[in-house]
């Protein structure tokens, strides 16, 4: 670029010594604005997808099916607005590991409360709107309108996203045919545009949610999934059988319509990715049976398989979002289709997938197991389940197909406590009657040394110090060794801390926890 001055010689110089900063900071602003121009289009090409279990996120109504979540009342296990801002502090706090405080570009939601006023008809985005002028914090520190004690969860997460800078997200949420059995539904949250949406009812679970987005010209369809609970019961496999046969179902016509169409299906489906070798005594799982989740990359390639889950991308110890009495699990999930990994057009980012796991905040310290949220006190934790997270990009041509792991077959469970335990990094059970209610709530769910004196009882109980904890042993093998033990008798055990019922007591969850120490 040249420029050209028509100047009296006698001014000239000293115009030019005072112009040309002036230009070469307007040359500077100008590859500074391009330089952002080309970040924000290459950023655009990349987008973050998330699936979370928030375990529970309720509103504060005193409507709700769980009589966990008591609004009124005195006691220690009473759900506050003060503990709803700091869960969902926790929550915004999760979310703003991803794309540098941005939050994930989609986000699959478990475990909203399903509104049990609805005569309370205000919409999030109203919601919003009508509290721009405060932090959701301030508001729920003092006393609450009507409105607000009525208004749905989604409407808070909403709010308290946008106060904590995760903005733009436009919602979908799950239908509730029946709020007298339902208490909680999916959801999903999205920056990309919306172009159309679907609810797919299935039997004693919450509704599949399935929104048609867009990226980059190209369409993504997501899906939202809790299918019904308990993983390891065969009485209940034929009901996830039956979940699993609905979305199939929606997933062949899209895939039908077209053998390349972009797919995530995701969410906490109550199931392992190693469903059937978890549990042989299962003949058929939904998961792999019925869905057709699998991990050969060359079938997927081949299309004798039309979805991979990723958590195959992953080396067998990362497998795992959940800890269910000392063993890892993985009942959430992200699988994706063939569309997703043929090296054209929108594909996974490989590597991208996996667990997030942040000790201190969503894990125990150690042994960095899910923290949980704990109504106890001012309450403590977020979740049982790690959110997962995936990245997918926009390829200008093709290019080599992202999935290349050669390790294909499902491993064991793992354990989620190490072998060997380094009991230095637990604190002692005697401890705790010092604390506050505030200090014990994030002590809810750690391993302590329990010293005490073994009382028995069809519940057993020990004696610590001058305080009496229940003991809860959930399998019974273990039980039958706990009350083996002679009544009176002094011992060294482990043991969680957890609050069940209004009241304090330790779980016991495996054989080595009951060895002398």
């Amino acid at each position: 670029m040249g420029f050209t001055l028509s100047l009296p010689m006698v001014v000239g110089h000293m115009f030019l010594k005072k112009i040309l900063p002036v230009l070469a900071l307007a040359a500077a602003l100008l590859t500074s604005h391009v330089s952002r121009a080309e970040e924000k289009a290459t950023t655009a090409k990349r987008c973050t997808v998330m699936a979370f279990n928030v375990e529970n996120l309720f509103d504060l109504d005193a409507v709700s099916l769980y009589d966990n979540f008591p609004v009124t009342g005195t006691g220690v296990e009473r759900w506050t607005p003060e503990k709803l801002a700091a869960k969902l502090s926790r929550l915004a706090a999760v979310l703003k590991t991803s794309e540098n405080g941005r939050g994930p570009d989609v986000l699959i939601l478990q475990e909203l409360e399903a509104d049990h006023t609805p005569a309370t008809t205000i919409t999030p985005e109203a919601f919003v709107a009508a509290h721009r002028d405060r932090n959701y914090r301030d508001i729920l520190k003092g006393e609450l309108t009507p409105e607000q004690s009525g208004a749905p969860i989604e409407a808070w997460l909403m709010k308290a996203l946008e106060d904590e800078g995760l903005t733009g997200y436009k919602l979908v949420l799950g239908d509730v045919l029946d709020l007298s059995k339902e208490a909680i539904h999916c959801a999903i949250l999205t920056r990309l545009p919306i172009k159309s949406t679907r609810q797919h009812h299935v039997e004693e679970a919450r509704t599949i949610v399935e929104a048609e987005l867009e990226f980059v010209g190209e369409s993504l369809f997501v899906f939202a999934n809790h299918w019904k609970s308990g993983a390891g019961s065969a009485q209940t496999e034929p009901t996830r059988i039956q979940n699993a046969g609905v979305a199939r179902t929606r997933l062949d016509e899209i895939l039908k319509a077209d053998p390349k169409a972009n797919i995530i299906f995701g969410g906490d489906l109550n199931s392992h990715y190693n469903h059937k070798q978890r549990y042989p005594y299962m003949p058929k799982t939904g998961i792999q049976d019925v869905l057709g989740s699998q991990g050969d990359a060359g079938k997927l390639a081949s299309g004798a398989a039309d979805l991979y889950n990723l958590w195959y991308d992953v080396e067998p110890m990362a497998r795992k979002s959940d800890e269910y009495h000392g063993e890892w699990g993985t009942l959430m999930h992200l699988i994706i289709s063939q569309g997703l990994a043929d090296g054209q057009g929108l594909d996974y980012v490989p590597g991208s997938f996996g667990a997030v796991i942040l000790p201190g905040l969503n894990a125990h310290p150690y042994p960095a197991t899910p923290w949980r949220w704990t109504n106890y006190a001012a309450g403590a934790g977020i979740s049982d389940h790690f959110p997962l997270k995936a990245e997918f990009t926009v390829h200008a041509k093709a290019t080599t197909a992202p999935l290349t792991r050669p390790e294909l077959s499902p491993s064991e469970g793992l354990p989620a406590y190490p072998t060997e335990l380094d009991v230095s990094k637990f604190g002692n059970a005697k401890s705790i009657p010092a604390l506050s209610p505030d200090e014990i709530a994030q002590q809810v769910g750690k391993v302590f040394v329990l010293e005490g004196v073994y009382n028995g009882g069809t519940k057993p109980t020990l004696m610590i110090g001058d305080k009496r904890y229940a003991l809860y042993v959930p399998n019974q093998a273990l039980l039958k060794s706990v009350k083996a033990t002679e009544k009176g008798q002094a011992v060294r055990w482990l043991g969680q801390l957890n609050f069940y019922k209004g009241q304090l007591e330790f779980m016991i969850s495996s054989p080595d926890w009951l060895k002398a120490r």
